[in-house]
């Protein structure tokens, strides 16, 4: 079927934001950022903003299962406007509030007489990642835009008949199944780690600590015998520093170059970018630390990067990597806590040298790690089979979206 996205739409508006406390005749709902689409394709809103909506608008724009979201507005130079994102049943059937989009974004609701809903997701998701969309995105002054009017009239489609359309998206969406579970098993190992860590370090409920006493410190109480000492003293710490325009490339050649937070991924950085110079580079294993709003998101390095000026990298002197880790996720569990700034927040070399630390026993700390790091290396595995997946997806999207290869072919090797 040859058509335009406006004809097989049965509804589409634009988003609300509302406020941020209750009014008069006001709905609380849960509004979708393009910022949250990854996190909430995979059921995670623990990031959706609640806003108080007018219910008078509420009851228009409350999404639906099957709806889909696109980003209208916003966008950054690595990742422009017009990102999608599906609303699968189990999201709603998760969430105590409703759902709306922000106001940089618009739902769509397809009509299902004419196509299936989780394919033309996938097909959005082909013409994004293929650069048929890259056309329809602007910026004159101020927030980039995405002309959506333009594109949905214009922009010819050629699609396959319902029947294929279920297929392939059964298909594509069976990956998708796959990374959410193991997004939730990641999820709670982290949430065993990290209260394990609690338990011990912030409860201090460690083994033996029925004969020890508590002492004050700068910090409040700690166990006797324990240590509060800076950052600077007890780590190795680089601060990022971008070199020029010059020496970066998406060829892949130097080493990955991460700049920020945007290149944060699940655990580890997303390399996008590769930089020739490496006068500034994280080891693996190291902590890799926002300096630049938001302040304190924290990921692994799993290779060898060069860090820009929204990241610094951090290695425990003292051996103790996986304690680091923890400690310092559960210090910058709220983000933003530190730093100046009337933008943004940002620190700098000096107040990152300044953090304090705990320093408990050697001996207490290796008997964490010994329970922690098998949780950390299985973290670590489903993290890299997650990442396994998403490639395998995207590369099929293409494939089979485009009809370059047949959904029968897929079906058959996977069942064989």
């Amino acid at each position: 079927m040859d058509c335009v996205l406006k004809d097989l739409i049965a509804i589409s508006k634009d988003g609300e934001w509302g406020k941020g406390e209750p009014f008069d005749d006001s709905l609380e709902m849960l509004a979708i950022r393009g910022t949250d689409f990854e996190h909430v394709r995979f059921g995670d809103t623990a990031s959706t903003p609640r806003r108080h909506i007018p219910k008078r608008i509420a009851e228009r724009k409350t999404l639906q299962p099957w709806d889909v979201l696109i980003e209208a507005a916003g966008g950054t130079k690595n990742q422009i406007t017009g990102r999608t994102v599906l609303l699968r049943p189990r999201l709603f059937s998760r969430s105590e509030l409703p759902f709306t989009c922000a106001s940089f974004s618009r739902f769509i609701r397809f009509r299902t007489d004419l196509c299936d809903p989780q394919f033309m997701f996938w097909y959005l998701q082909y013409l994004y990642a293929s650069g048929f969309m890259h056309a329809y995105h602007t910026q004159h002054t101020g927030v980039a835009r995405f002309q959506w009017t333009t594109f949905s009239e214009r922009e010819p489609l050629e699609l396959p008949a319902l029947a294929v359309q279920r297929r392939i998206a059964g298909v594509l969406s069976a990956y998708d199944e796959l990374i959410e579970s193991n997004t939730r098993r990641i999820q709670i190992l982290e949430q065993m780690a990290q209260t394990l860590y609690r338990e011990w370090f912030v409860n201090f409920r460690f083994p033996g600590h029925v004969k020890g006493k508590l002492v004050g410190s700068p910090l409040g109480e700690i166990p006797q015998g324990w240590e509060v000492k800076s950052l600077e003293t007890c780590c190795h710490l680089v601060m990022g520093q971008s070199p020029a325009s010059e020496f970066y490339n998406e060829r892949g050649e130097g080493l990955p170059f991460h700049q920020g937070v945007t290149d944060f991924g699940e655990h580890f950085p997303i390399d996008r970018v590769f930089c020739t110079v490496d006068n500034r580079v994280a080891e693996i294993g190291d902590v890799l630390f926002s300096v630049r709003a938001p302040v304190g998101r924290i990921n692994l390095a799993d290779k060898r990067i060069v860090i820009g000026r929204g990241v610094s990298a951090i290695r425990s002197r003292l051996g103790q990597q996986t304690f680091l880790l923890f400690q310092l996720k559960d210090k910058f569990k709220e983000e933003d806590t530190m730093g100046s700034g009337t933008i943004f927040k940002a620190v700098t070399k000096e107040d990152m040298q300044k953090i304090p630390l705990v320093l408990p026993s050697s001996t207490i700390v290796k008997q964490f790690e010994s329970n922690a790091q098998p949780m950390v290396t299985l973290l670590e595995n489903l993290t890299k089979k997650n990442a396994n997946l998403r490639s395998t997806r995207d590369l099929l999207v293409s494939k089979l979206v485009s009809g370059q290869v047949a959904v029968g072919d897929i079906e058959t090797t996977t069942k064989g």
